[in-house]
């Protein structure tokens, strides 16, 4: 309510300022000065009133309405044309800086003395300042008085008081106990108004050298920022202040930037000089410390002092070996220097450039677990710790496409870095089995394999198990752990790119052997880089395969074996200490269920004579029950083949349609015939049409469809390479009709069907042995014939016995122009083709020529496209494979 009734009466008081009516008492100002200033100026902007007559010229130097103003502003930089082609086009790098001048990297604004500092107790009162002296008690008064030039102070109806040369809290109780003698009942409150200026010079390397009038509580540091700071090549360790000829401090700004330490900063007197002399000697630190800079050094200062300007090292600096470059004469030199000593054996010199580089990024002392893992990172190692102390379950500590069969420990042996592979059971490991919880060493690099190999079959398989959110984030920080450590393991087992392990060229192969090869090699084709799963094992072992490949020598055979045939992921793996057969047979990720046991092959190149290979049977059952007689333990480039079992074949499907008892899906054995499933099938339905079956194969279709795709291309060569300069008959086809039936030949996809006379395979006289994917559609009875190609009105008809070939195609409108009446042929309801007979030119003397069912084809006479004869064979295949296409979707 208060203010309220303040900004009332400050309201009527500019309205009368306005107007001009009256002048404000002293009260009513001091009413209006007591408002906020932002209401003082929006009252004062409002009624148009100049807010200097209310508050008094002197408003800036009141306490809560003055605002510091910056001295120092930003130096200018150079301008292109003033920059020399050096500066112009040198790559911009992050250089180091000599310390502390950053600073004073600005510009003066302002040669004004500075008047909003707090005056402190100990300050000299001097001739110009200004002393503030109120009143209060019996009388109320208050006065600004001045020193003058005799030192003393004039207060109203009191004597004259000497106060030269004392400090300001002197001054203060000499005038309250001289008010309290001289004024009965009166105290008074003495504070510093306006300070005198002085006039000092700064000289040297200053950046603006020259005089400048401050106030008196100028200190050497703010002398240096009113003159914008220093130049580059000015001293900050040996700042001097002169006074009447003779140096009286030195002023180390070191002192104050890195300790804090302001005691030489002292405050000037008029017509002091502060010199700053050119820089001394200066080193260069840079690397690992936590201040990288270039510092400038007094006589006598240590190492360890030159280590402290520069805030000491970094966690990761090596500071046993420092590299120290010096200039020595006319030459260059490089030292080393233990920084980790208690005394260090170096003097700084001025040129010396310091550099302290990182440690190894290689740990020390520690183990790393990597793959399919739900924590995948660096743990601690210490004597006796086992594969059991890393990973303690299986759902807390691996991942749920985890490998629970294959892990690998990968050992550094020497060094030279060679490594060695340790093959363990995830699973076993962490139930503490002996055998397969290992004693890990120092560096140790513990894999787990995913028991996927594709990465859409993981994705399939992840997406089957929904998985929580937890596990979800797990998968996606293991993989991106795997991105970073994947970088760090080649870096460790020094290999940076992946390479493909592959036996020597002249080693003697069998044809089978070949053969196998370029089958395996076809395989992997099959899959890109990017197809794989993020921890498959051939992710995973291409480093390590790449590796063992390097550190084989005359001395030391390359530590690699391959597996082949029937087992989950065969390939090229490292060989583990002490591997068996069965080792090998668990990494490769077991045996499928097509896998012959009684009986596997191992090929082996032997030792003394590497053009000569031996092969070495084995009961693969007895070794993977780990009988001793039956295992062998495997050597270096060793290749083990699995058999399938004889005459082993996969889930093999046929598949009957259209009139049976019992249509479907049957699986077959290996060799059984068409004849033998149809008894299976309960034979055919009343209404069946034996004679229009249609029976599809799937390779069958395959080459059909290269067919189609070879004549397509053909045709258009054909069509391209012809000339049309000569005049096209009438009768010839248009471009359109062309290009529609090149369109409709490459778009049309093929059947795979196989003729077959169904009524003699069903009485035994023919045999046909099924394959997987065969169709049988059976059709019901057919009543129609039909007539396609080069006629008026391609239709079907009601089949009669008797009507002609011509009688049908007469009934179809006749033929077109483009006919080719020599070529028509029927196409028989099984499939098979049939010319009709020459007797009398469309006689029908043989009752069989046409059966309900068949179909009449009329080709399109191709003599007047400039004797293509591809167009007679494409129209054909076009026509066949409708007529079967047709019969297939009216089962």
């Amino acid at each position: 309510m208060k203010v309220f009734t303040q900004f009332i009466s400050a309201f009527i008081l500019l309205c009368s300022f306005s107007t001009l009516a009256f002048t404000p008492t002293a009260s009513q100002i001091e009413q209006f000065k007591k408002l906020p200033k932002s209401q003082q100026e929006a009252l004062a902007k409002q009624y148009g009133v100049d807010i200097s007559t209310i508050t008094g010229a002197n408003q800036s130097n009141e306490e809560n309405d003055k605002e510091e103003k910056s001295t120092i502003g930003e130096r200018p930089e150079k301008e292109e044309e003033d920059l020399t082609d050096e500066e112009r086009f040198k790559p911009k790098t992050d250089e180091l800086k000599p310390y502390g001048y950053e600073l004073f990297a600005g510009e003066p604004t302002t040669f004004m003395p500075n008047e909003n500092a707090a005056v402190p107790d100990t300050y000299i009162v001097g001739a110009g300042d200004q002393l503030k002296i109120n009143f209060y008690g019996k009388e109320s008064d208050s006065f600004n008085v001045t020193v003058d030039r005799e030192g003393r102070i004039n207060i109203p109806d009191l004597s004259p008081v000497e106060v030269a040369g004392l400090t300001f809290a002197e001054i203060k109780e000499l005038i309250k106990v001289k008010v309290e003698q001289e004024v009965i009942g009166v105290k008074a409150f003495v504070s510093l108004g306006q300070l005198r200026s002085m006039r000092i010079l700064v000289l040297g390397e200053a950046y603006k050298p020259g005089s400048y009038s401050v106030s008196s509580l100028t200190t050497v540091s703010h002398a240096l920022f009113v003159s914008g700071g220093v130049s580059d090549i000015a001293s900050l360790r040996n700042i001097q202040v002169k006074r009447a000829g003779k140096v009286i401090t030195n002023f180390d700004l070191y002192d104050l930037l890195i300790k804090g330490d302001s005691s030489n900063d002292i405050v000037l007197k008029s017509g002091d000089v502060v010199f700053v002399p050119p820089v001394g000697a200066q080193v260069r630190v840079e690397g690992l410390v936590k201040r990288p800079a270039i510092f400038e050094l007094k006589k006598g200062e240590t190492a360890k002092q030159l280590l402290t300007m520069a805030g000491g090292l970094k966690p990761g600096a090596y500071a046993k070996n420092a590299v120290v470059e010096r200039f020595n004469f006319d030459r260059k030199e490089v030292l080393s220097v233990d920084f980790s000593k208690s005394q260090i054996n170096y003097i700084p010199q001025d040129g010396d450039r310091i550099r302290f580089n990182s440690i190894s990024a290689q740990y020390q002392n520690s183990i790393s677990l990597i793959g399919a893992v739900a924590r995948p990172g660096n743990y601690q190692w210490y004597q006796g710790k086992r594969i059991s102390d890393v990973l303690k379950s299986v759902r807390g500590d691996l991942l749920p496409q985890a490998d629970l069969s294959y892990g690998l420990v990968i050992r550094e042996i020497n060094i030279n870095g060679d490594i060695e592979a340790h093959q363990f059971d995830v699973a076993q490991a962490i139930i503490k089995n002996p055998e397969n919880n290992l004693t890990l060493k120092a560096n140790d690099k513990i894999i787990v394999f995913s028991r996927f190999e594709e990465k859409e079959a993981e994705k399939s398989a992840l997406a089957n198990m929904a998985l929580s959110q937890e596990q979800q984030e797990q998968q996606l920080k293991a993989e991106q752990w795997h991105t970073y450590q994947q970088k760090e393991f080649e870096k460790y087992i020094g290999i940076n790119q992946e390479e493909e392990f592959i036996f020597e060229e002249n080693k003697a192969l069998t044809l089978a052997e070949m053969s196998k090869r370029k089958a395996k090699e076809e395989a992997e084709l099959e899959l890109k880089p990017e197809d794989y799963a993020l921890f498959s094992r051939h992710n995973l072992l291409a480093p390590l395969i790449a590796k063992f490949k390097q550190q084989a020598s005359v001395n030391q055979a390359i530590q690699l074996v391959e597996i082949n045939g029937n087992v989950t992921f065969p390939g090229v793996y490292p060989l583990m200490i002490g591997g068996e057969v069965r080792d090998l047979v668990t990494a490769a990720g077991g045996l499928l269920e097509s896998a012959y046991v009684k009986q596997a092959e191992i090929t082996r190149i032997v030792e003394n004579d590497g053009s000569k290979i031996e092969h070495l049977r084995l009961d693969l059952e007895s070794a993977m029950r780990g009988d001793l007689q039956s295992n062998i333990t495997l050597q270096s480039k060793d290749s083990i083949n699995v058999f399938a079992i004889p005459n082993w074949q996969e889930n093999v499907k046929v598949e009957l349609k259209g009139e049976l008892k019992f249509p479907g899906v049957y699986t077959i054995r290996r060799g059984e015939t068409l004849t033998e499933l149809l008894e299976r099938a309960g034979g055919f339905s009343e209404f069946a049409e034996q004679k229009a079956a249609v029976f599809t194969r799937a390779s069958i279709k395959e080459q059909e469809q290269e067919q189609l795709a070879r004549l397509s291309t053909e045709l258009r060569r054909d069509i391209a390479s012809k000339s049309f300069q000569n005049s096209v008959s009438s009768n010839s086809l248009s471009y359109d009709e062309m290009n529609k039936l090149l369109n409709d030949l490459a778009s049309v996809e093929a059947v795979g069907r196989l003729v077959i006379d169904l009524p003699l395979i069903v009485e035994n006289k023919q045999n046909l042995v099924l394959q997987d994917g065969d169709i049988l559609y059976v059709p019901s009875k057919r009543d129609s014939i039909s007539v396609i190609g080069e006629v008026n009105y391609s239709t079907s008809h009601l089949y009669k016995s008797g009507v002609t070939l011509e009688d049908y195609i007469d009934l179809s409108g006749g033929l077109k122009d483009r006919a080719d009446e020599d070529s028509i042929y029927i196409i028989k309801a099984n499939g098979s083709v049939k010319i009709p007979a020459k007797g009398g030119w469309f006689a029908a003397n043989d009752p069989t020529e046409l059966e309900a069912g068949d179909t009449i084809v009329i080709p399109m006479d191709a003599s007047h496209m400039d004797k293509l004869t591809l167009w007679s064979t494409a129209t054909q295949i076009v026509y066949q494979l409708g007529v079967a296409v047709a019969a297939i979707t009216n089962i």
